[in-house]
């Protein structure tokens, strides 16, 4: 898009920026959406293996000889619906392209904000978008190790003389908000580290209240963890800790060679 002299766009130059840039996001969203669609059955089968391991099932039907399909369900998972299966599918297939499609559309948003930013706030950035994607890696494989735990806790309140019936969707749900928390809580002292690079925050003033973010990392992991049990809230808050300790040091380091 073409700027004027002194460097700026004008308005009509923003929102066809800006609609350029959503399109390019939305094909790309669309383009996976399609090999989600593709990758729709193995994507289900890792989905559910915290649940039951669907393999192990239809091998164990398939040595029985057995051509009920009913013997290879998950059990107490199920869909509900003529058009379940069919909405299920679609809701997997956007959720797989909007995934895998996130470096793309990540950058889109990028590049639609860089040109605002200085050079010193474009390293930034760029900083931020490098570290923050393996760390939201990390965060969500933690989440899925995580998840036949979380599950065999919380189906562990079912009393022993009723069964429980989970919708898929209900469990989806369960999982992307277990993996997204994870996810975003594993790249927050990434952006800690980002403002101390800009100089808002200094080292010092990151470590210092370390008792109460500690406090309130514990807190934050035991509100809006979805499990109620300790284990799950401890494995999410400890790597949150080291984290932040890390973005403090980070800093120092960062201050001091600044000074100098």
């Amino acid at each position: 898009m073409a700027k004027s002299s002194d460097g700026k766009m004008p308005l009509l130059g923003h929102i066809k920026e800006f609609r350029s840039r959503v399109i390019k996001s939305a094909i790309a969203i669309a383009i996976f959406s399609i090999a989600g669609w593709a990758l729709y059955e193995r994507t289900i089968r890792l989905l559910t293996k915290p649940f039951c391991d669907l393999d192990a099932l239809s091998n164990i039907s398939g040595a029985l000889g057995s051509a009920n399909p009913s013997s290879r369900s998950c059990g107490a998972l199920y869909i509900n619906g003529l058009l379940g299966p069919f909405n299920l599918e679609v809701k997997v297939s956007l959720l797989t392209g909007l995934i895998l499609s996130a470096p793309i559309w990540i950058y889109q948003i990028w590049a639609f904000i860089t040109p605002a930013l200085h050079r010193r706030e474009r390293r930034a950035t760029i900083v931020v978008m490098l570290f923050s994607t393996p760390l939201f890696i990390v965060g969500a494989s933690l989440a899925y190790l995580l998840l036949p735990h979380a599950v065999k806790v919380l189906l562990g309140f079912t009393p022993n003389n009723l069964n429980n019936l989970v919708r898929f969707d209900d469990y989806l749900d369960f999982v992307l908000r277990l993996i997204l928390l994870f996810g975003v809580a594993f790249t927050f002292p990434v952006f800690l580290v980002a403002l101390n690079f800009l100089g808002v925050l200094s080292g010092k003033t990151i470590l210092k209240p370390w008792r109460i973010v500690v406090f309130l990392i514990f807190l934050f992991t035991a509100a809006f963890t979805p499990t109620p049990d300790p284990i799950t809230m401890t494995l999410l808050a400890i790597p949150m800790c080291l984290l932040y300790f890390t973005s403090g040091l980070i800093g120092l380091f960062i201050d001091r060679r600044r000074s100098k």
